[in-house]
């Protein structure tokens, strides 16, 4: 019995602001952190560990270091039932990408981003990379509030999801968000085995780093 993901539609479930959660099947800890931190949209960074600490500790970390938290990134790294895990905090929203390279060389990566306080509203996401290539993606409201808001990707893993969502009911714009929300996550859950341990991300220290912005990246 794991966690799962569908804790994840709770509110502030990790944090204050949404989730940024990075799962990887063929990445360590390091490897998946420096290929965040390439992902950086506007700057270039570099990966610098600050030790093991908790949420709150590498928030203030981030204080710290930047004046205020939301002007730095951070990262906590983990490992758990065959996942490797990172979780984003700090001023991430709009800064890493959900770019396909970040799994290139045969790994799996899923990336799950909620801004939950933006007003606008934007949705919760799903990107579903493998060697290199985005191959299902959707944002888990399932409707046009950002975008289309339909299942995309390769026909036999995006089929597969449509069909797992309509056997839940979805879409149904008569549904409260947070439901939707839930039950999204639930699917994806169960047909990729997708698990985060609650307890680790939320009271447990784990390797931290700060994305350290190095400049411009353009």
């Amino acid at each position: 019995m794991t966690d799962g993901i569908t804790w994840l539609a709770e509110q502030q479930s990790i944090a204050f602001g949404g989730y940024h959660v990075t799962l990887a099947r063929g990445l360590g800890t390091e490897a998946l952190a420096a290929r965040i931190a390439a992902s950086a949209q506007w700057s270039k960074r570099t990966v610098e560990p600050v030790g093991e600490l908790t949420g709150d500790g590498l928030v203030e970390t981030l204080d710290s270091e930047y004046g205020d938290a939301w002007d730095g990134i951070g990262l906590r790294l983990g490992v758990s039932g065959g996942w490797t895990f990172a979780v984003a905090y700090g001023g991430w929203f709009g800064e890493l990408r959900d770019d396909p390279a970040i799994s290139e060389g045969g790994a799996e990566v899923f990336l799950l981003e909620y801004e939950e306080e933006n007003g606008k509203p934007v949705p919760p996401t799903f990107h579903y990379c493998r060697d290199g290539r985005t191959v299902c993606s959707f944002n888990l409201h399932l409707d046009d509030s950002w975008g289309n808001g339909q299942v995309a990707g390769d026909p036999e893993v995006a089929d597969e999801v449509k069909a797992l969502l309509s056997a839940e009911g979805l879409p149904d714009e008569e549904r409260a968000n947070r439901e939707v929300h839930r039950t999204t996550l639930g699917v994806l859950e169960r047909h990729f085995g997708l698990a985060l341990p609650r307890a680790l991300v939320l009271e447990a220290p784990l390797p931290a780093v700060l994305l350290a912005d190095r400049g411009t990246s353009r």
